[in-house]
């Protein structure tokens, strides 16, 4: 009989496969949609689950939590809902101008925040159109978000991280455990035939890649099987 595979196991929830709670203390949110005026940065944070500094905001006896832009220190006055298009300030993506740089990105106006928080990040303004404005996105693709969208101006802090080497295998696993991710990753063929489908290689004689089209969500490894074949008949 076969073995619970890892990703199975990961799905699971188990305590071997859980987060530390500790590491998701900060919950990133924009105040607001009705929140205008101009606020201080009580303080800057780092948190282990996230890769850019993270600014503290007070409105109105409520903490709010943000991805700091580059050049953001403690005390700085930020806009909400301006049009003066500073690093730092939350302006909606109708009042900034073209060719400005942009960060943590509504998908829905007043979600808080959804795209580009990831630190050195960016976005840029390319195009404004009747129904909404075309971004260019860190990944160079343009996508379309409804004007009254809320982002923040400049780019996210932290740039340069991943320059520095990890040089020993030890910080780069700690790194990994904070985000509860699974390092290091062993490959498929190395695994015992009990513990994965591709266990077990055999030399030349492997297992398909190809998982069931019925199997479930744990065992889909590998090569997906095509949804269908043959030529579409009209």
């Amino acid at each position: 009989m076969g073995k619970t595979i890892i990703q199975q196991a990961r799905g699971h929830g188990s305590k071997t496969y859980q987060v530390r709670p500790s590491a998701y203390i900060y919950r990133i949110a924009m105040p607001g949609l009705q929140t205008n005026g101009k606020f201080k940065v009580a303080s800057l944070l780092n948190s282990p689950a996230h890769t850019t500094p993270i600014a503290k905001l007070i409105i109105d006896n409520k903490t709010y939590y943000l991805p700091a832009a580059q050049g953001l220190i403690e005390g700085q006055d930020i806009e909400i809902g301006t049009q003066n298009a500073l690093p730092g300030n939350i302006i909606a993506l109708k009042d900034i101008p073209m060719e400005a740089t942009v960060f943590n990105i509504e998908i829905r106006p007043g979600d808080g925040g959804k795209i580009g928080r990831t630190s050195g990040t960016f976005s840029t303004v390319v195009r404004k159109e009747p129904d909404g404005v075309i971004l260019l996105l860190s990944s160079k693709r343009e996508k379309k978000f409804h004007n009254e969208c809320r982002a923040i101006v400049g780019m996210a802090a932290g740039q340069g991280r991943m320059l520095k080497p990890v040089v020993k295998a030890g910080k780069k696993w700690h790194m990994m455990k904070a985000r509860n991710k699974l390092w290091p990753r062993t490959s498929a063929v190395k695994f015992n035939a009990v513990d994965h489908p591709f266990g077990c290689g055999r030399g030349k004689r492997i297992k398909s890649k190809i998982a069931k089209r019925n199997a479930p969500a744990g065992a889909k490894v590998g090569h997906l099987r095509p949804s269908r074949t043959g030529r579409k008949s009209r």
